[in-house]
């Protein structure tokens, strides 16, 4: 089952590549705007690897999602753990002390660990479609808009393009979903990846993998657009109102402290509007047979909510490091970095704010 996934995810993301590449040469007028408008002189310098929007840039782009997504993920599963079962079990588990309390007493120091196979392998595939499909789309859509319309409405952008490279992010995170949501909510049901997926297939075939991804998508894609286009907009505003000095003047170390401000005030946000969905598809996950809508009005307005606290706490701190390694990772290979994007000349004319 697990090599299945693994093929199809591989021929999903060849398949995407090809058609977006065939659709991007022949689309009259491509002149690649988004380089105007994001970049400065400083990326065709010898400071950088590569050409912004070349193929070896977004795949080491999709490297950095896959460590961003994949390492952070793993490294809180058993904040993950305690969040999933107050989610499924409110009244057994009544809060993130007694989580962990009874988790320990009852499956020791190693039931903290459970579901870590598919956490790891289902967000380093998350992470390199998100990351290195956001990079594509960002590009392919901003060249559609023009150059002074990429600026004029560069949060729309920002939402578009991390909303469509989520919708392909969560088919490839769906199947390993359900499995790590199965291990951790069911005592007893299998200890390990290898336990779990053969016999979630017995019981209920291919649907048992997929039967999550619309309530993921309602969970992840709000969540996705809120983590880069709220980013995007905050390191621009921190650059503008509260760095002391121009970007191109602040170090390498200065640049990721403001990466990682910007990406843990994301991460609040993300955990708010993402979190009843969060909770819907903990339920779902668990109880076999169940749709969303059922377990929608299982958990009513204010069961959806429940575990918001520790969920802050975990998307915070995790949105943060994720975006500290995504920009590590260009840092370190020397990928264009764009600074924040400044008013074309062409629109300062337009509105007489140069001579």
């Amino acid at each position: 089952v697990i090599e299945q996934y693994c093929l199809a995810f591989a021929r999903l993301l060849i398949s995407f590549y090809i058609l977006f590449h065939l659709y991007k040469v022949q689309l009259p007028g491509y002149t690649g705007l988004l380089t105007v408008t994001f970049c400065s002189p400083w990326l065709n310098s010898e400071d950088v690897s590569c050409e912004f929007g070349s193929t070896k840039y977004y795949a080491l782009c999709g490297f950095g999602g896959i460590l961003s997504c994949g390492l952070t993920h793993t490294a809180i599963v058993p904040l993950d753990l305690v969040k999933c079962r107050i989610q499924v079990d409110p009244d057994k588990y009544k809060g993130i002390g007694k989580g962990f309390a009874l988790t320990l007493k009852e499956d020791g120091a190693r039931g903290l660990a459970k579901g870590w196979a598919p956490t790891f392998i289902g967000y380093s595939m998350q992470g390199l479609c998100k990351f290195g499909f956001y990079e594509m789309f960002k590009i392919f859509y901003s060249d559609l808009l023009g150059e002074e319309n990429t600026y004029l409405w560069r949060t729309s952008l920002y939402l578009a393009a991390s909303a469509s490279a989520e919708f392909f992010a969560d088919i490839a995170l769906a199947p390993m979903e359900a499995c790590k949501v199965r291990i951790q909510t069911q005592p007893g049901y299998a200890n390990n990846l290898r336990q779990c997926a053969p016999k979630m297939y017995a019981e209920e075939g291919v649907w048992a993998f997929y039967k999550g991804v619309v309530p993921l998508w309602m969970r992840q894609i709000p969540y996705t657009m809120m983590k880069f286009a709220c980013f995007e907009r905050t390191v621009e505003l921190l650059y503008k109102h509260v760095v002391p000095k121009p970007r191109a003047d602040c170090t390498k170390s200065e640049q990721l402290v403001v990466t990682f401000t910007a990406g843990y005030i994301a991460g609040v946000f993300c955990a708010i509007v993402s979190h009843p969905a969060d909770s819907v598809v903990s339920v779902l996950n668990k109880e076999s047979g169940s749709t969303a809508t059922q377990v929608l009005k299982k958990l009513g307005p204010r069961g959806v909510w429940k575990g918001l606290v520790a969920r802050i706490i975990m998307i915070g701190t995790l949105t943060a490091l994720q975006w500290f390694i995504y920009d590590s990772v260009k840092v370190y290979f020397r990928l264009p970095r764009p600074p924040p994007p400044e008013m074309p000349e062409s629109l300062k004319k337009k509105l007489g704010l140069t001579e």
